[in-house]
């Protein structure tokens, strides 16, 4: 019997809407994932939100 794997998610920039974390998330989580994370393009630390699939 196979494990079924995590969701892979991707993080985007709240600011400029890049692309730049890519991470798990858990499966009893509800919602979208809010991190604040550093941006390399804005050069500061923003809230990355989870992007689309």
């Amino acid at each position: 019997m196979a494990k079924k794997k995590k969701p892979f998610i991707k993080l985007q920039c709240s600011v400029c809407k890049r692309i730049n974390y890519f991470t798990k998330k858990s499966k009893t989580m509800e919602g979208k994932l809010e991190l604040k994370k550093f941006c390399k393009w804005c050069r500061k630390h923003t809230i990355h939100k989870e992007g689309k699939k």
